[in-house]
């Protein structure tokens, strides 16, 4: 551990000193987002408070969440990376050629003479908080030690009274999004009334090195023309481009046609309806059909005689919004359903029940000496039930999908930008052969405290698998739920 340099034994640290080297002090919070933050700061010093410590160790008897298994998983990396008390005192050096020390505050310890300016933080900053000791941790580090000194958490409250007390402090960066969600949802890409003719007709068309270089694998673009023609295309290769293969109608089992509405919807059933892609990220505000075409696309090709997949699993995040209603008595099937309601209400859609007529009577007598009153007969069965009963669909939350290997399902992840980028790899990394997964959701409306627009699960996949041959990415953004939906999604 890091003593400071006014203590009375002084241990020789680790510490790279450079023009370019610096220090950064690591919240507990960065750790819990990303165990495997410790190799992602190049060849910079990286501090662990000794409160960080704490926090975790109260943190990893949570068996239920991801956050208590990495905090589990921290505690293991970094007992394999500092082995003994030599290298807790001294710090190591990293792999990635920075170097990991832990270090325990000696002004709060009172064994080390307190600078006036960071005395005088008592009066402001409560330190019986762990926010705030690993802020004056951080300060300490700051004064003795010669590298820049840089908090990094993803409390940005933690951030702002950081910079307050005049230490520099940041979010961390390393698996954000470079850029917010663009807004414009495909490119369009102008052409002569001839070369669109010649596509409608031979179905591709290769396109100038200068504009190809512009697109990536799988990217959804409109070609127009000046006569204002337009047609919708795919970037199948290199450089060219094929139209899109959308079936006119898709209809489940017993259920009504469902038709593209729009030409955003053209495109994102073009990717589920493609054996080829394994992959599918979609953005879309609410009521732009992001779960309903999903599963209509999904459950049209599970039930085909010729589809590769088994069945379909919907699931998504046990994340609430607003406040929470607290302990949910019965079964957990009972205690599910008001999350799995909207994939329920999407079957309802798809496949919706069918009233059964009440009967006639001719006299109140009639009806009196009725064996059986409607309003005392059995719920009808839904339609959709037999598929959820068969197995060929499934419904299930997140919280249960580790471990599972998921094969040969066409697999649903919605909500999917509530979720951390290494929980979005670990449902990934579930799917096996055969398998599809659509994650879809909406950037802007996030609940979960620990992930923002440009950091979320969603954002960071689309992101990182863009231009791949096996994923395609889609952004729907008209609403046709409602007029009064799509006036809310924009207004409100």
């Amino acid at each position: 551990m890091l003593e400071s340099s006014s203590g009375a034994t002084r241990h020789e640290s680790c510490l790279k000193i450079g023009k370019k080297a610096k220090t950064y002090v690591l919240d507990t919070n960065v750790l819990l987002h990303d165990p495997h933050c410790l190799f992602k700061f190049d060849d910079n010093n990286l501090v662990i408070p000794i409160e960080t410590l704490e926090e975790l160790d109260a943190i990893k008897m949570d068996q239920s969440s991801e956050r208590g298994r990495n905090a589990r998983r921290v505690h293991r990396m970094l007992r394999e990376l500092l082995p003994d008390s030599r290298a807790m005192l001294e710090g190591v050096a990293l792999g990635s050629g920075g170097t990991l020390s832990v270090v325990i505050n000696k002004y709060l310890q009172g064994t080390a003479k307190v600078p006036a300016r960071i005395a005088s933080l008592g009066s402001i900053l409560n330190f019986e908080k762990k926010d705030n000791r690993i802020i004056a941790t951080a300060l300490f580090v700051q004064e003795n030690f010669p590298p820049p000194a840089i908090l990094v958490t993803k409390d940005i409250n933690m951030q702002l009274k950081a910079r307050a007390v005049g230490l520099e402090s940041e979010d961390y960066l390393n698996d954000k999004a470079t850029e917010e969600p663009d807004e414009q949802s495909y490119r369009r890409i102008p052409v002569s009334k001839y070369d669109l003719q010649r596509f409608a007709s031979e179905g591709e068309f290769e396109l100038s090195e200068e504009v190809a270089k512009n697109l990536v694998l799988n990217e959804y673009v409109l070609l127009f023309t000046e006569e204002g023609k337009t047609m919708p295309a795919r970037l199948y290769s290199e450089k060219v481009l094929r139209k899109l293969s959308v079936p006119n109608m898709l209809k489940a089992p017993g259920g009504i046609p469902i038709r593209a509405r729009n030409l955003e919807q053209q495109f994102f059933l073009d990717a589920l309806m493609d054996d080829s892609i394994s992959l599918i990220t979609c953005y879309g505000k609410a009521g732009t059909g992001k779960t309903l075409l999903s599963t209509v696309a999904a459950i049209q090709q599970i039930v085909s005689p010729n589809s590769q997949h088994d069945g379909l699993s919907i699931s998504r995040p046990v994340i609430g919004v607003g406040k929470e209603i607290g302990f949910l008595p019965r079964s957990l099937e009972e205690k599910m359903n008001p999350w799995l309601q909207p994939y329920y209400d999407a079957l309802e859609v798809l496949i919706p029940s069918k009233q059964p007529k009440e009967p006639q009577f001719e006299n109140k007598r009639q009806r009196k000496n009725a064996k059986e009153s409607p309003c005392d007969r059995d719920p009808v069965q839904k339609p959709y039930q037999k598929l959820l009963d068969s197995g060929l669909v499934e419904i299930e939350a997140l919280c249960f999908i580790r471990g599972r290997s998921i094969a040969r399902r066409f697999f649903i992840l919605d909500e999917a930008q509530q979720l951390t980028p290494h929980e979005v790899k670990t449902v990934i990394t579930r799917i096996s052969e055969g398998s599809k997964i659509v994650l879809i959701g909406d950037p802007v409306q996030i609940d979960n405290p620990y992930v923002d627009s440009r950091s979320n699960g969603l954002v960071y996949c689309a992101n990182r698998m863009r231009g791949q041959a096996i994923s395609a990415h889609v952004q729907l953004t008209k609403g046709e739920r409602s007029p009064l939906a799509e006036l809310a999604a924009d207004l409100l």
